[in-house]
């Protein structure tokens, strides 16, 4: 480091300035930074030698100690992105830091030490009550132990001798009872400031930070292969589910994590709008036949590395591999054994053929896509890993989640897709009655085939049970409860879901129809907003906004909705001439639009009598509507489960017809 005065303790380059005695970070348009310690720990260390070259082990020695266990290459370079990010530089056209390769960072630009403007004062005694107390504590001990000694010494026969003995008893025993006080108000002002903030603050002092939440950020492909993209993200969902086996964990779902996958903003930030304590990072690389994981587990208040570390295995070991991290990751957040044993169990049960278990992970790659397309090829996927391994209990489940899928999308009769599911799930469970997805699965589907709400609530009371932090249990869970008439316990339970998986378009979207079904309008409004800020382009929200409108008689913004709910490119002629229609006939020139529509798709593929009954009950039309549904009845049609809750059948409900047809579901 220059040979400064010891009052210099600001350096400034450009537009920045580094407080060395805060650690912040001060850029000329009043934005402050506090930069983490890892990051500001480089810079000072090239800011010390400017236009001289600092190698990584340099840096390497002074973040951490020669016996800490830590992935030092892979924990470097984040910290670097981070400090790059508070810069706003580039590595690849660096302003501040140039990286040279193999050989470490240079500084580029001059660098300015001064002294602080800030006065440096003494700090004065606390005026408060409790401090004067603790004083006075502290003087009359030392008082009365000096009383003590000086009697001892006036009372011996060699004073001299005694009084230099007893000094460094002395001194050891003011030494204890300073620290003794000091100690106990420490702790009397912890216990006053409550059970919430002791467990907040003993992380701090311990140096353990507490983890009770965490999020996985899509593991980086560094294998330069997009084909191999389906891997690192079917490794970053295994490491997911595996996590969530820890009950005292909550986990955010990988479709919440996945919008974080090519953004730049820092850790702490995703984790406050993911509502979570920690955060997981790394990378995947399968090459040449080896598969290789790097993470790191930050703890993100304090943007601080708790855990870093790189495994690599063979290709055949991927699975026990990324269970490997798991289980370390566990340690980190302090969990029991039992939970460590929990893990081993579901590898144990989970273990596959190689090929078998890459086939799952290419259809649960195309499953998340949430597309008919993308079930289809995850079915084909899952029956492909099934022929490599036809006991493969996971494989089975998928083959389940996708058949459940297709139902709603219309792209084949419930009648020929549920009885698929049931039988691929009770397949799984055959296998392994521990899979909280075809426990999921089969109560879906005993609640919209069957029209069983009762024996669904088993399967996916049982499913939350075994995987609290599966989000599609308490997802499914919720219409289940919303069939059952028991509308607050559904609006919970599907807020249960969000909270896992908050930035889902699908569960924000189901959230305004649960409150749809239990008539809160206003609520429900809301949160179709809020999905839209979350996700503009998800047609499905504006349908349901649209009903929304339309129930409240807001028949304008209805219409607005509506038209933007119809998928694919605008027509913007389409539009014009419906507009037109509305100005003369109202909101029913909507629905007379849709109904043209629907005639047309049903020419092209099949459209359920369901989707055609609720554009007649808008338009009036009550007994073609009645007639639709009775068609949708024989059809086993899922959503006719729902006919008791659904506001669009309000009309029709008084009617005798409408009666039978409960009687006849069984509800």
């Amino acid at each position: 480091m220059p040979k400064v005065e010891g009052s210099h303790d600001v350096v400034r380059f450009e537009d920045f300035e580094l407080d060395l005695r805060t650690g912040e970070l001060r850029h000329t348009d009043g934005k402050i930074i506090r930069l983490p310690e890892q990051p500001f720990q480089i810079l000072l260390a090239l800011l010390e030698r400017p236009n001289e070259i600092v190698s990584r082990e340099e840096i390497r020695k002074r973040l951490w100690r020669n016996d800490t266990v830590v992935e030092f290459e892979h924990s470097i370079s984040a910290a670097m992105n981070r400090l790059r990010q508070a810069l706003r530089d580039s590595g690849d056209d660096p302003r501040y830091i140039e990286t040279l390769a193999r050989r470490g960072y240079r500084w580029r630009i001059a660098v300015q030490w001064v002294e602080s403007s800030l006065e440096r004062k003494s700090p004065a005694p606390p005026a408060t009550a409790s401090g004067d107390a603790t004083g006075t504590k502290v003087s009359t001990v030392l008082a009365r132990e000096r009383e003590h000694e000086v009697r001892l010494v006036s009372n011996a026969s060699r004073p001299a001798e005694l009084e230099a003995r007893l000094t460094g008893r002395r001194i050891k025993r003011r030494i204890g009872v300073v620290l003794c006080l000091t100690a106990a108000v420490l702790l009397i002002t912890l216990l006053s400031s409550g059970p919430t903030k002791v467990r907040h603050w003993l992380p701090s002092l311990t140096g353990t930070p507490e983890i009770r939440s965490i999020a996985v950020l899509p593991l980086k492909n560094l294998s330069g292969d997009p084909q191999q993209e389906y891997f690192a993200q079917g490794m970053t969902e295994e490491l997911i589910t595996d996590l969530s086996q820890i009950r005292a964990l909550k986990v955010i779902s990988r479709t919440s994590s996945e919008v974080y996958q090519d953004t730049h903003k820092p850790l702490p930030q995703i984790a406050r709008e993911l509502n979570v304590d920690a955060i997981v990072e790394g990378s995947v690389q399968r090459l040449d036949g080896q598969v290789r994981i790097t993470a790191q587990l930050i703890y993100a208040p304090e943007d601080r590395n708790v855990w870093a570390q790189t495994y690599e295995r063979n290709a055949q070991s991927a699975l026990t591999l990324q269970s490997d991290v798991a289980a370390a990751i566990a340690d980190q957040v302090e969990q029991t054994l039992s939970h460590r044993q929990t893990l081993a169990r579901r590898i144990n049960a989970s273990a596959a053929n190689p090929e078998a278990y890459d086939l799952y992970l290419k259809g649960r790659y195309y499953w998340n896509q949430r597309t008919p397309t993308g079930f289809w090829m995850g079915i084909e996927s899952f029956r492909r890993a099934i022929q490599k391994d036809p006991t493969y209990a996971r494989a089975y489940a998928g083959l389940a989640d996708s058949y459940v899928l297709l139902g709603p999308t219309d792209a084949l009769p419930a009648k020929e897709v549920y009885p698929l599911a049931r039988a691929a799930a009770m397949k799984a469970l055959q296998f392994d009655d521990t899979l909280a997805e075809a426990h999921a699965s089969l109560g879906f589907v005993t609640l919209l085939y069957d029209w069983n709400p009762a024996q669904a609530e088993k399967e996916f009371r049982r499913a939350i049970e075994l995987d609290p932090n599966y989000p599609t249990a308490h997802h499914w869970y919720a219409y289940d409860l919303a069939a059952m008439k028991r509308s607050d316990e559904a609006v919970a339970e599907i807020r249960r879901a969000l909270d896992l998986d908050p930035l889902s378009p699908i569960i924000n979207t189901d959230l305004s129809q649960i409150l749809f079904f239990a008539r809160r309008a206003d609520e429900a409004i809301v949160q179709c907003q809020k999905t839209i800020g979350l996700d503009p382009q998800f047609n499905q929200v504006y349908w349901y906004l649209g009903l929304l409108y339309e129930q409240k008689g807001m028949f304008d913004r209805a219409l607005d909705a509506f038209l933007k709910s119809i998928p694919g490119p605008t027509d913007s002629e389409q539009d014009n001439a419906i507009r037109a229609a509305y100005r003369i006939s109202g909101i029913k020139a909507y629905w007379t639009a849709r109904l043209a529509m629907l005639k047309q798709q049903s020419k092209e593929h099949y459209v359920s009598p369901f989707t055609f009954a609720v554009v007649y009950a808008r338009i009036g039309q009550r007994d073609t509507a009645l007639g639709d549904l009775e068609k949708a009845l024989d059809e086993r049609y899922p959503s006719m489960v729902f006919i008791p809750v659904e506001p669009v059948f309000d009309d029709l409900r008084p009617n005798p017809r409408f009666q039978v047809l409960l009687q006849r579901i069984g509800l």
